[in-house]
């Protein structure tokens, strides 16, 4: 992150406004679900926006459980001035920055996912730590719906594999297309890849610290369906959006550092994993049911948490083993800095913020408890016989939203992670979301049982 005072931030903000000839201002924030909100400004609004935040309703932060309207103000954080790459121009340009939701009084507002990871963060600092991830996002690419572009087709555009290089198609210039928008954006890109399903992509933004890295999640579903838009398709981050083939997951490689030095290295170790790095997988594997409900926290989540599907759903780690939920990829000689663990449960429709904040904590109470992770397991845990994985100690992930919310509710690491304001929110939400779905009637029972009952 850019670390300059708010007299130098505010003098950059008003100097790049000006020079790119910016009118509209977009102020982004997230709901307790990860959605993005957001309001705009014209550029005269914009030095008082600066330097007291422009206020709104802050019901608006609370998801599907509104309450009645509430003042909130939103502060610009000045390092994340970006102009828009997909607005045009020509006719004055559109710029964003994501804010803070304050209080009227300016003290932070408790219910903000953004400051839930502010304080999570200082946890980590206030032991010597910056958290650094990186997510991998997995999303499809569906036709339109040319009767109705409103209601999306679950239509896909190829049949290509895993690292496959399909003849050139829409999807590679999709793909390109949304690389640039993300490097024009400030953000740093690794890979860009087809997936293993048809019509499945992925692309790997560079490691860093981690609420740089919630903000550019934010940013990075908003320019793929904008560019997906632009080619006339739809694209999604929907867990599991077509029946018998892979969901999108989002796997998240994170190391914790102390200064320059990665504090998961250690070149004695077999794994070269520091007692840290151990501990914390440990927590990681604890606490991983009761974090479920944030990091999958969609109904859809668990209909791609299933074996055979290469979702995890197995408490285990390994280092070659992706049927692990934690794997530690191989280190290179030479690349110290580079040593981590990917925990790969998270889907890529969670909220960010709230996703990074109760890995964290999971993480850092492995470390503050001196946790002691289990024996690594490479073999195949899906091949193994229920007796077998009960003779390991192998537990498995909640199976659905419901037994979520239960673990999460009961959780002091995720009542701590979270808050109050937002714990009690979020069990809310998503209540409410599993009392809505369990009382559907799906097509699957009418073609099941209308004809038979």
């Amino acid at each position: 992150m850019v670390n300059r005072s708010r007299e130098e931030g505010k003098a950059y903000v008003l100097k790049m406004a000006k020079e790119h000839d910016v009118k509209f201002i977009r102020l982004w924030f997230t709901d307790i679900l990860g959605m993005l909100k957001s309001f705009a400004i014209t550029v005269e609004e914009l030095e008082g926006a600066l330097e007291e935040g422009m206020g709104f309703d802050g019901s608006s932060i609370q998801g599907f459980a509104r309450i009645d309207e509430s003042d909130m103000v939103a502060m610009p954080d000045m390092d994340t001035f970006k102009l828009l790459p997909w607005r045009p121009r020509e006719h004055r340009a559109v710029a964003r920055m994501f804010c803070d939701v304050l209080r009227p009084g300016g003290e932070p507002f408790e219910g903000d996912p953004r400051f839930v990871l502010k304080r999570n963060l200082k946890r980590a600092a206030d032991l010597g730590y910056t958290y650094y991830v990186g997510p991998e996002l997995e999303y499809f690419y569906f036709a339109q719906n040319e009767a109705d572009p409103t209601s999306p087709t679950t239509k896909v555009l190829d049949k290509g594999g895993y690292f496959d290089m399909t003849p050139r198609d829409a999807a590679v210039d999709m793909r390109k297309d949304t690389v640039l928008m993300l490097e024009e954006m400030g953000i740093g890109v690794e890979y860009s890849h087809h997936e293993v399903a048809p019509s499945q992509h992925e692309i790997d933004m560079r490691y860093t610290d981690a609420l740089t890295m919630a903000d550019n999640v934010m940013t990075y579903r908003l320019i793929v369906k904008e560019v997906a838009l632009k080619h006339g398709v739809y694209a999604t981050f929907m867990p599991k959006p077509v029946f018998g083939i892979n969901g999108s997951g989002m796997h998240v490689h994170q190391s914790l550092f102390k200064g320059e030095r990665n504090a998961f290295f250690d070149k004695d170790d077999e794994y070269h994993l520091s007692k840290v790095a151990r501990s914390y997988i440990a927590g990681l594997l604890k606490h991983a049911p009761e974090i479920t409900a944030v990091c999958n926290q969609w109904v859809n989540s668990y209909k791609r948490l299933v074996p055979g599907y290469e979702a995890p759903v197995y408490l285990s780690w390994a280092r070659r083993n992706r049927s692990d939920l934690v794997r530690v990829p191989e280190y290179r000689p030479g690349r110290e800095k580079a040593t981590r663990i990917e925990f790969r449960s998270p889907d890529p429709a969670c909220n960010p913020y709230l996703t990074f904040s109760v890995m964290l904590a999971a993480g850092l109470e492995g470390i503050e408890k001196g946790y002691q992770a289990p024996e690594p397991v490479e073999e195949n845990v899906y091949e193994m016989s229920e007796q077998e994985r009960k003779e390991r100690n192998i537990e498995t992930l909640p199976g659905n939203l419901e037994d979520a919310i239960y673990l999460a509710e009961n959780s002091e690491v995720v009542r701590k992670a979270l808050g109050e304001h937002v714990f009690a929110a979020f069990i809310e939400n998503k209540k409410i979301e599993w009392n809505e779905y369990r009382t559907q009637v799906t097509e699957y029972e009418l073609k099941k049982y209308l004809p038979i009952l």
